[in-house]
């Protein structure tokens, strides 16, 4: 059982950049986040279409691996992004709400294993993939 409160972690909400696209707190499991970003005009990048520009949603999949991690490790703990590939498919429908799913493959003494998926509506048409690993900065020297 994972000692890792993610509801508590965020129960106030996120700051910096995820409070500025409004990305809140979804549903977990086992080594895996859900993050929703609401659609707001503001991030439209397309404004002819009314589509969600890309960078807030690889803003929410980064954030929602990264939490993926810690809830697979149990802890809390420093972690940077070495990469993270996004694989687009679709634009994301206007007017609807995004959902992120973060999910930790696999851990190494230093490096986390990530996968995730963005959808708008069903799981099963994603608007993209995502693939990516982290380097943990507290393992035994």
């Amino acid at each position: 059982m994972s000692s890792f409160d993610l509801k508590r972690f965020v129960a106030h909400g996120f700051g910096g950049h995820g409070k500025a696209l409004g990305l809140r707190f979804h549903a977990e499991g086992p080594g895996w986040v859900e993050l929703a970003l609401p659609y707001d005009e503001r991030l439209i990048g397309d404004p002819g279409r009314g589509v969600i520009a890309s960078g807030p949603i690889v803003t929410m999949m980064d954030m929602a691996t990264s939490l993926a991690v810690w809830v697979k490790r149990g802890h809390f703990a420093p972690q940077a992004t070495v990469d993270l590939r996004v694989d687009y498919l679709r634009p994301a429908t206007p007017g609807r709400t995004v959902i992120g799913r973060g999910e930790c493959l696999r851990l190494t003494r230093s490096i986390a294993f990530v996968r995730g998926v963005a959808y708008d509506d069903d799981v099963a048409d994603p608007l993209a993939h995502v693939a990516g690993t982290f380097m943990t900065m507290d393992a035994p020297a």
